[in-house]
């Protein structure tokens, strides 16, 4: 198993480009399923989990070509149904989440798909209900076995239908709209999520053939058609990446560059960190972090402490609150962090406490953090990565702390990140990968 050493407590000073959107991609990957024509997508980061869905599609029969870095053509023309039933499809299914974005396409295509129940982060409870309710709401009879936690859809045709999602899951509105575009008639998704990942992937649908509209809100309506065909697709930078990389010049008091990020669909990403008295300047389409030796949280108007919670779209991203409570621990004044979504995404504070940052785990899903606005640095410690996102939020914290950390585990990043360390080190950062 692969670790960092980090020698932390040094200024970065450069420039930094955000890889393609991770769950962007999943989605849009999955998609090619929808047709037996060439889909050529570009911008895809090659990380673990990415890789992982692509080796999932070959095994399927998927023609995967790649044209040069982070550019690959996927044609679905003759897909084998029957590597469902093998071992070897639930071994790779069970080790990525994103795997269950093959539901939709699979269903809408070929009446029929196969799944172990999907694995990934460990953070919370991460129920597919939703997925399941929206495929049966289409007409697909779901059947699940629980003593191999196995379920199947089966549907000799798919029928449009209104249905208003119990949440506005991404990944489950995304298979919802991708199984509604093969199916007769019209559907309306209420309730539906509206990040620029379904944004993205409507889109690219649409130059497959789909009729879709509503893109951007929480009302998608998918008038179905008969068959789709080929396009070619470009993948926005991932926005977590960007806020990491915020977080990161923050903390260490650096200034950096970050190009290509594709503003206008950061959303509340950059109100969220000038919260935290992050100065951002936009030139252009890149953000420049510049140097700050302290900044200040924000109070409400009424002096009450800032609260920063995560919500649907266009709120804060659940998966950037790793990352906004590591930079809140050198910030001047007091924050509560409220993780709604996943109850078990905040307990590595404790490797930040032990570092020395202040921080009070109110509960599972709450935590407040009291600043220490750089007048006591953080200390090196030994770590491990629980999730893709909580590691990173340890590796920032490490970058900024004095002396040196080991981050054991670092293939939770690796799902995440591309070349993490090469593209810190570029920039001045003390990381040293060891395998």
């Amino acid at each position: 198993m692969a670790k960092f050493i980090i020698d932390g407590g040094y200024k970065l000073s450069g420039t930094l480009i955000p890889q393609g959107a991770k769950n962007e991609a999943l989605q849009v990957i999955a998609a090619t399923l929808l047709t037996q024509e060439e889909v050529i997508i570009h911008n895809i980061p090659e990380i673990l989990d990415i890789m992982r869905m692509i080796d999932i599609l070959m095994s399927l029969g998927v023609e995967v070509r790649k044209i040069k870095k982070g550019s690959y053509s996927f044609r679905a023309k003759d897909v084998n149904l029957d590597y469902m039933e093998t071992g070897e499809f639930f071994d790779k299914v069970t080790r990525l989440r994103g795997s269950v974005l093959l539901l939709g396409p699979m269903l809408a295509r070929f009446g029929f798909v196969r799944l172990p129940k999907p694995g990934g982060d460990k953070i919370g409870r991460r129920r597919i209900d939703t997925h399941i309710y929206g495929l049966t709401k289409l007409g697909a009879e779901f059947e699940y076995l629980r003593n191999i936690n196995t379920f199947t859809l089966k549907a000799p045709g798919l029928a449009g239908t209104y249905m208003l999602l119990d949440e506005a899951s991404v990944t489950g509105t995304g298979n919802v709209v991708m199984a509604a575009t093969l199916a007769k008639g019209k559907t309306v998704i209420y309730n539906a999520a509206c990040e620029p990942y379904i944004q993205q992937l409507s889109r690219m649908l649409v130059k497959m053939g789909a009729k879709i509209s509503g893109i951007g809100s929480n009302m998608i309506t998918i008038e179905g058609v008969d068959s789709l065909g080929g396009t070619e697709h470009t993948l926005l930078p991932d926005m977590i990446e960007i806020g990491s990389f915020i977080g990161l010049a923050a903390i260490t008091g650096s200034e950096l560059k970050i190009k290509n990020v594709a503003y206008d669909h950061l959303g509340m990403i950059p109100r969220t960190f000038k919260r935290l008295g992050i100065e951002i300047i936009r030139d252009g389409d890149d953000i420049i972090i510049p140097e700050q030796d302290h900044y200040e949280i924000e109070t409400f108007i009424d002096g009450s402490i800032m609260t920063i919670a995560d919500a649907p779209w266009p709120g804060v991203s659940p998966d950037l609150l790793s990352i906004l409570l590591v930079v809140a621990t050198q910030a001047r004044g007091s924050v509560l962090i409220h993780q709604k979504m996943f109850e078990s995404r905040l307990f590595f504070v404790d490797k930040l406490i032990d570092m020395g940052a202040q921080i009070i785990l109110c509960d599972p899903h709450r935590a407040t953090v009291i600043g220490l606005d750089h007048k006591h640095n953080l200390r090196g410690t030994k770590m491990t990565s629980p999730d893709i996102r909580a590691g990173v939020a340890l590796l920032i914290a490490a970058l900024s702390a004095e002396g040196r950390s080991v981050i054991d585990n670092i293939d939770q990043i690796d799902r995440g990140y591309e070349n993490l360390e090469q593209r810190l080190s570029s920039i001045g950062a003390h990381i040293t990968r060891v395998e």
